[in-house]
């Protein structure tokens, strides 16, 4: 069987005969919990999206309508399977590494060989379906390095088995986790942040089936545990994708704070559950993402494509932009930039793609010749009109907001002088 295939409600048989008595009695107790308050995402995930979106999906890889004729149940949806293209788009990524084989594999590997032909190491704990989906790939024209890793090994902190997996590449660019399934543990999926300290500056982590409850209580410990990434639910499909990105500088995570042993596990399993049932992950209080972690993504955003319009600006063969035309801005991305005041001089206008949309890079010389960048996109910070300040590899940031744009100048300048620049266009 591979994804064409039609499939059931649950995953394939993931028990692992020999387990501990008091261990199984804890993924039992997890299960029985989980599965009682979260049947209503499983029979949401039934349903794998529109057929005309997935139409869409297939016309921007080139594939044929019929390439992916079943989508649902287990497999990824259509909006986890937008996620990647979009993601390998934008990052155009060498390594990518997937957890959990099946629709995804054709649709990363698609995109890839679309956008720089970077490699991709899929794992999956059933051999036949590896197998089988081997054969699919190739039926496709894809080359795959896709590998049996059976759920054997155990990640400190995490309940439950995870992938056995052989040698990795230092760096990786993309981790896409669609596995293990939710039966194996309703946390299982955590132990994918084993994978985090090589995901290079930039890259980018997506989790599928992120609105279910077991993935919310995951992210809400990665978000604590690995500060240097920032982490934003996306809602856009049928049962919602976790999007991380790391930061450009790069911070040491923080150690694990959770080293829990098996009767714990069963007993905060109940407690979870009574919590839950009270409405608390119903009332999105684990889904909500603290406006710092997003300020954070939006300062190396912005710190990004300043760095970037001065390397335009230093090629010879990119032709600069210098028109700035604020209505046509607006109409085509709903982002209002500000009026330039007087002595500003706008050397280069791009739109400047993000995991959200297209944001607005704006290379600009100040008053005083200071090369700086304005950056506008629909975010959420803890700014408001009156400018914050950041910093970024020895440049200042400062940003405020208007409405729900937020904006930045940055510049290799003083702090004082950051503030300044910014507050003569935020007035």
């Amino acid at each position: 069987m591979t994804s064409r295939e039609l499939t059931g409600l649950l995953s394939l048989d993931d028990s692992v005969p020999g387990r501990p008595l008091g261990q199984q009695a804890s993924d039992f107790a997890w299960r029985m919990a989980f599965g009682a308050i979260g049947w209503p995402w499983l029979l949401r995930s039934l349903w794998g999206g529109r057929k005309a979106d997935k139409r869409a999906l297939m016309d921007r890889l080139g594939l044929a309508h019929d390439a992916l004729p079943h989508l649902g149940s287990w497999k990824a949806d259509t909006g986890f399977l937008r996620h990647i293209v979009t993601q390998i788009e934008r990052l155009r990524p060498r390594i990518v590494v997937e957890l959990g084989a099946g629709a995804s594999t054709l649709v990363t590997a698609k995109a890839l060989s679309l956008n720089g032909g970077g490699r991709l190491l899929s794992f999956d704990q059933h051999e036949g379906f590896v197998d089988a989906t081997r054969h699919w790939l190739a039926e496709n024209g894809l080359t795959v390095d896709i590998r049996h890793a059976p759920l054997e090994a155990e990640v400190e902190g995490w309940p439950g088995r995870w992938y056995d997996i052989d040698a990795l590449p230092d760096q990786i660019d993309m981790i896409i986790i669609d596995g293990p399934p939710w039966s194996v543990h309703p946390l299982v999926r955590g132990a994918a942040d084993s994978l985090f300290s090589r995901l290079v500056p930039g890259g980018v982590i997506l989790l599928d089936d992120a609105a279910r409850p077991g993935e919310r209580l995951v992210a809400r410990r990665w978000r604590k545990q690995w500060t240097d990434i920032d982490f934003a639910l996306e809602t856009d499909g049928t049962k919602g994708t976790l999007v991380g990105r790391r930061h450009i500088s790069g911070l040491a995570p923080l150690a694990a704070n959770d080293n829990g042993r098996t009767w714990r596990h069963a007993a905060r399993a109940a407690g979870i559950a009574a919590l839950i049932a009270t409405g608390w992950i119903a009332r999105g209080a684990m889904g909500e993402f603290p406006a710092a972690a997003q300020a954070n993504s939006f300062v190396d955003e912005a710190a990004a494509s300043h760095r970037n319009g001065l390397l335009r600006q230093a090629m010879r063969s990119q032709v600069e932009s210098p028109k700035l035309d604020r209505a046509e801005i607006a109409r085509s991305t709903g982002i209002q930039l500000p009026v330039m005041p007087s002595g500003w001089a706008v050397r280069d206008v791009q739109l400047y793609p993000t995991s959200d949309g297209p944001a607005v890079a704006v290379s600009l010389t100040a008053p005083g010749g200071e090369p700086v960048s304005l950056f506008a996109d629909k975010a959420e910070t803890p700014a408001e009109a009156k400018p914050l300040l950041a910093t970024r590899s020895g440049e200042s940031i400062a940003y405020w907001e208007v409405g729900d744009v937020a904006f930045a100048v940055t510049g290799a300048v003083a702090p004082a002088r950051a503030l300044e620049l910014a507050a003569q266009i935020a007035s």
